[in-house]
């Protein structure tokens, strides 16, 4: 009987500039193609964000910046500038580069009884940008992996896709006892955002963040003991009344989000069928979430904290403990919505918040569709000395 894949040496990245949500704030309600509506808006939506820090990998959004040329912020006269989509995906195609090896080359790293030559499979993700060759291929040229690793880009899927990429690891496992996949993502949501009045567009404004990550899946069984996620099962389910509430589009002047208000309300109407699958199919599991209370059986949540106002409904629906959110809630705090990294970033948390071995992980996201993906994991860890 082959081993079940486990997901190791989880590493994670945010660029070096730092965004006070607070300063952020001012400068979008400073805007002055703003009417007075918007900049109410603009407030309130950045101030019940839960978010006090991001990450940008655009150095001139920075208050202390002073560029010469600015293309994202002219610093001088408080002014958010408009590029076009191409300047913004070269500046995606510079930029992400650097963290995909980077953050590749950590996870290998971190890994004792794995090197570059281990690596069979490739999985990058990402919605913030395009190029080819792309970014699975500079992972490749850039560590010195096989020209015969086998290579996949899942893009444009939205905040979600490090679910399917992970499910899709664990198959590859599956079907090769000797696979060593690597999983990447890196989301520069930044480089999107822009001066509007559309509350879509500003709540979008408020909560996106760039940020990388990266991990091992294998079912090898390999010597050093590591804490991992043993991948146990992996569910989709799609939510069709919400199609036009959120959604990934490209404009004249960057990628477009759809956000709606309306998202957390969705999320909670659905979510018990939704993640009723996950659980039915294992021997107490179920029994726990038809009587309201998984969160007992299930003793860490992986939400990806796509607004405060989804944790908050998750939370309320699933009946879960401040703490059961709490590693969520400190993610988005951090480092705001980081699209599909940001739940890798919650699972990392977990593993360094002490949990313990056997612990039942459960990690959900939730992107355009209105998709929901889900899993069920288990902690793998070695014997506490």
């Amino acid at each position: 009987m082959s081993r079940p894949p486990v997901l190791r040496s989880l590493q994670t990245i945010v660029p070096d500039t730092v965004l006070v949500q607070e300063q952020v704030r001012d400068v979008f309600a400073q805007q002055p193609d703003l009417g007075r509506l918007a900049q109410r808006i603009v407030t309130t939506s950045f101030n019940v964000s839960g978010i006090d820090t991001r990450h940008t990998v655009i150095d001139e959004l920075s208050l202390d910046s002073d560029v010469t040329d600015p293309v994202f912020f002219d610093r001088r006269t408080g002014m958010l500038l408009a590029p076009g989509t191409r300047a913004r995906n070269d500046f995606y195609s510079r930029e992400a580069t650097k963290l995909f090896v980077e953050a590749a080359r950590r996870a290998i790293e971190a890994d004792p009884d794995l090197d570059p030559s281990d690596v069979t499979h490739v999985i990058t993700v990402s919605c913030t940008g395009f190029h080819a060759p792309g970014p699975e291929y500079e992972i490749v040229r850039a560590l010195g992996l096989s020209d015969a690793v086998q290579r996949f880009h899942l893009g444009f899927m939205g905040c979600y896709a490090s679910m399917p990429a992970l499910r899709a690891a664990s198959q590859f496992c599956a079907a090769d006892e000797n696979a060593v996949v690597l999983v990447v993502s890196v989301e520069l949501c930044t480089l999107h955002l822009r001066s509007s009045e559309n509350p879509d567009t500003i709540v979008a404004s408020s909560l996106f963040a760039d940020g990388a990550a990266a991990g091992i899946v294998t079912a090898r069984d390999l010597p050093s003991p590591m804490t991992a996620l043993r991948l146990d099962r992996f569910h989709t389910a799609i939510a069709p009344e919400g199609e036009k509430d959120m959604a990934w589009t490209i404009g004249d002047t960057g990628f477009e989000m759809i956000l709606s208000t309306a998202v957390p309300q969705i999320i909670g109407e659905t979510i018990i069928g939704a993640l009723r699958p996950l659980y039915g199919a294992e021997e107490g599991l179920g029994e726990a979430f038809e009587a309201g209370n998984v969160g007992e059986a299930v003793q860490h949540w992986a939400i990806h904290p796509g607004g405060r106002s989804i944790l908050d409904k998750v939370q309320e629906r699933l009946h879960l403990s401040d703490a059961q959110l709490h590693p969520a809630r400190e993610v988005l705090r951090e480092n705001g919505n980081m699209s599909s990294a940001t739940v890798l970033f919650v699972l990392k948390h977990i593993l360094e918040e002490g949990a313990s071995a056997g612990d039942r992980v459960s990690a959900m996201a939730f992107g355009p569709g209105l998709t929901a993906e889900s899993a069920l994991m288990t902690v793998v860890a070695p014997p506490r000395s």
